[in-house]
């Protein structure tokens, strides 16, 4: 290598080796500089971190003045050092100061240095500070170098992301990793938690950056990487998957990814340096990562997304680490960030420690946000780029009513966050104090206010928000937090738990609704290239009619002697209803026939939620004793928009005339038929939303537990003649959005919807 006293592996020993010494922050950074300046024939090794303030700072130098220590400064953008923070990538100069960027800093004494070469210190593929060596002489450093250059950064960016450099910051200043953040994304389920981050995916923690033997590193990476491309060709040969979907995108893309000869050999030239295997693939990662995050070009910057995925699997399969959070220790108040995550997924971790839910993606009426809302817990999503920003065990604020998260808040924030809390705590007890009153308009109409749940911790919030009985329970999350499938007597114990719970309140079964998001992980099922849209809720349980048969028969046990309603999920077509009650009614005959005590009365409904029985009304109000509308699902089909897919979530607005349209044609069908008809989706959960159902001819509707309080304050403001007279025309002649006129009508008229 020109120029250079010896190779970068006898370097990054010689690092390693002032990297165990027991001296100060200082003394280690000051000696690294001069090594690193000794091995490479320079005159100059400077050393500049990148503050809280978006300021480069001089940390260290070896051949620059020494006064100039933690005194010369420069922002982001200014200077040759800025510039290469700004960029993250390097700059080779043979006559700096002939360059447009140069800054002059007297106090430096650099005017003495002509050649030029400094690298980014990358963490996550961002800029978080500059190493920089120079020479008097006019002259190109060589590739060799720069590669060199760049290998040992990655030193000095452990030592920064780790603390090392923290004592080394002036007070009322701190590092750009320790710096405030906040981000703004969507709200998804209301609450504030505060607490510390616990990443779903955990990165895996380099320990060791500095190999002690090439060739075995080089085995392990190849091991590594053989094991990765066995279970992506695995994965896309699995008849399971089908034969196309977004699925089999990703994992073509990783399969091109984890057999480009490019990817690779960069990786085994990082390895060849003196890197260990894991460090060689996180230093290739972090140089990619900073080049594609510069792309302009979409598609480039997603599939940042795909190599991102695979380097962290390989980082894993290096490392033998396959563990997930909710397998290892948590903080006693975590908030968890992911990309996005599964119902399942999130079941997977200890409700009572769970103060808040972060998602790269998510939407609205996703399922694991409907899981999150049933548990409490305070979620926003769509908030790009957290995953960058936050490590773990960072302090993070989750503010769900507005949408933001703050990383490492200041104490300031804290403090505003804190007192939020106890005004949200008061509020609840006002609410509280209003659970025994009617919930019945000023206009003297009663409503009826359902909860929505699914799990035995949801039973408590029947009596304590003062709600009408459980107007929707979703029997499958006892199916997908349960490892195997569970047995007759456990579903039996489960349902009579509810019946209990609700002490003599009316409560609605759903029956199982799986497929789409919503897997089990011990029943087959094939990968669907539209699983929204596919076999799925009663269209599966008509198939495998075993699996309903034995739902039915622990639902008729766990309510002999009492009411049981019971309604079927996703129904297409009338023919769908009458299967599954002549399925039911054939189970009520075996009990009888065997002796067996059975409901006192029996109610069955259907769920509204496919557009195509929005015309068959009809003859399905003839057959049902009651109906139950799903919004969630009808406004996904109705606007052909995948509630999983945060690109598309939010492009309509719930409160569309088409929307509330169709609501009131089942609402007004109902009426005539003299049939019950409640709204049990998301849509009911918001005040102004519940105000626009009332709006409509709904009298029944069905919400998360903490939306019970808010929505009575609603309706016991609201005067719901006035409002249906308001309302009847802008249906009619309104084509966009309803929400703003909504929200005018509320302020104009005293209704609580805030």
């Amino acid at each position: 290598m020109r120029g250079s006293a010896s190779g970068p592996r006898v370097m990054l020993r010689r690092l390693r080796e002032v990297m165990a010494e027991p001296i100060s922050a200082q003394d280690r950074l000051d000696r690294i500089v001069m090594l690193i300046a000794a091995n490479m024939v320079a005159e100059v090794c400077s050393v500049y971190v990148l503050r809280g303030d978006n300021t480069l700072e001089l940390f260290a130098t070896e051949g620059l003045k020494r006064e100039a220590v933690h005194v010369t400064t420069m922002a982001v953008g200014e200077g040759l050092v800025g510039t290469i923070a700004a960029e993250a990538r390097p700059l080779n100069l043979s006559e700096a100061q002939s360059h447009p960027a140069f800054a002059y800093k007297p106090e430096t004494g650099e005017e003495l240095f002509q050649s030029f070469l400094g690298v980014p210190i990358l963490r996550g593929g961002q800029a978080i500070g500059v190493l920089v060596v120079q020479n008097q002489t006019h002259r190109v450093y060589t590739e060799e170098e720069i590669e060199a250059l760049q290998t040992t950064s990655m030193v000095l960016a452990e030592m920064i992301a780790g603390g090392g450099l923290q004592s080394l910051v002036r007070q009322g200043s701190n590092l750009a990793l320790q710096r405030p953040a906040q981000l703004t994304g969507r709200s998804l389920a209301e609450g504030i938690g505060l607490g510390h981050a616990v990443l779903h995916e955990p990165r895996v923690v380099i320990q060791d950056l500095i190999a002690s033997d090439p060739a075995v590193e080089l085995t392990k990476l190849d091991e590594a990487l053989e094991s990765l491309r066995s279970w992506i060709d695995n994965m896309l040969s699995s008849r399971e998957l089908g034969v196309t979907g977004e699925h089999r995108d990703i994992l073509e893309a990783y399969r091109m990814f984890a057999y480009d000869r490019g990817w690779v050999k960069r990786i085994r030239e990082a390895v060849n340096t003196g890197l260990t295997a894991e460090a060689a693939v996180e230093r290739v990662q972090n140089d990619t990562r900073a080049r594609m995050l510069r792309q302009t070009d979409p598609y480039i910057r997603e599939r940042l997304h795909d190599l991102d995925d695979l380097a962290n699997r390989l980082l894993r399969e290096i490392v033998g680490w396959k563990q997930h959070s909710a397998d290892g220790e948590m903080p006693k108040d975590a908030i968890l960030i992911a990309r996005n995550m599964g119902p399942a997924e999130l079941l997977d971790y200890d409700r009572n420690i769970l103060r808040g839910l972060v998602l790269e993606e998510g939407s609205a009426t996703s399922h694991v946000t409907i899981v999150a809302k049933a548990l409490g817990i305070a979620t926003v999503g769509m908030v790009e780029g957290v995953l960058d920003l936050v490590n773990d065990g960072d302090a993070v604020i989750v503010d769900g009513e507005a949408g933001d998260v703050h990383i490492r808040p200041t104490n300031e924030v804290e403090t505003a966050y804190a007192d939020k809390v106890r005004f949200r705590a008061r509020r609840q007890a006002e609410f509280a104090k209003d659970r025994d009153l009617p919930s019945r308009t000023r206009d003297g109409i009663d409503i009826a206010l359902m909860l929505n749940a699914g799990l035995l911790v949801d039973l408590p919030h029947v009596a304590e928000a003062g709600a009408g009985g459980i107007g929707l329970f979703r029997t499958e999350l006892q199916f997908m937090i349960a490892s195997t499938f569970p047995r007759i007597g456990e579903q039996r114990d489960l349902y009579k738990s509810v019946l209990d719970a609700a002490n003599g309140l009316p409560v609605t079964f759903r029956t199982l609704d799986v497929g789409g998001d919503k897997i089990l992980p011990y029943l087959r099922h094939a990968k669907e290239e539209n699983p929204a849209m596919g076999w799925r809720a009663i269209r599966m349980a008509l198939d495998r009619p075993g699996l309903l048969r034995t739902q039915m028969r622990a639902l008729l046990h766990a309510a002999a002697g009492r009411e049981l309603r019971l309604m079927f999920p996703m129904i297409s077509d009338v023919s769908e209803f009458e299967a599954a009650r002549e399925l039911f009614e054939r189970e009520i005959a075996h009990l009888n026939r065997h002796g067996h005590q059975t409901p006192d009365s029996v109610k069955l409904g259907a769920m509204v939620e496919v557009p195509s029985i929005l015309w068959q009304l009809e003859e399905l109000l003839e057959r049902v004793d009651f109906l139950s509308v799903g919004s969630n699902d009808l406004f996904q089909f109705l606007f052909a928009v995948d509630r999983g897919n945060s690109r598309v979530a939010t492009r309509f607005d719930t409160l569309h005339p088409a929307v509330l349209r169709a609501l009131r044609r089942v609402v007004a069908r109902a009426d005539v038929a003299d049939i019950p008809v409640t709204l049990c989706g998301e849509l009911a959960s918001s005040p102004l939303a519940a105000m626009a159902l009332l709006g409509i001819g709904f009298r029944s509707i069905s919400m998360s537990p903490a939306a019970v309080g808010p929505v009575k304050a609603m309706v016991r403001s609201l005067d719901l003649v006035k409002l249906r007279k308001w309302l009847g025309p802008r249906l009619i002649e309104t084509g966009g959005n309803l929400r703003l006129d909504l929200e005018r009508f509320a302020a104009e008229h005293g209704v609580i919807t805030g």
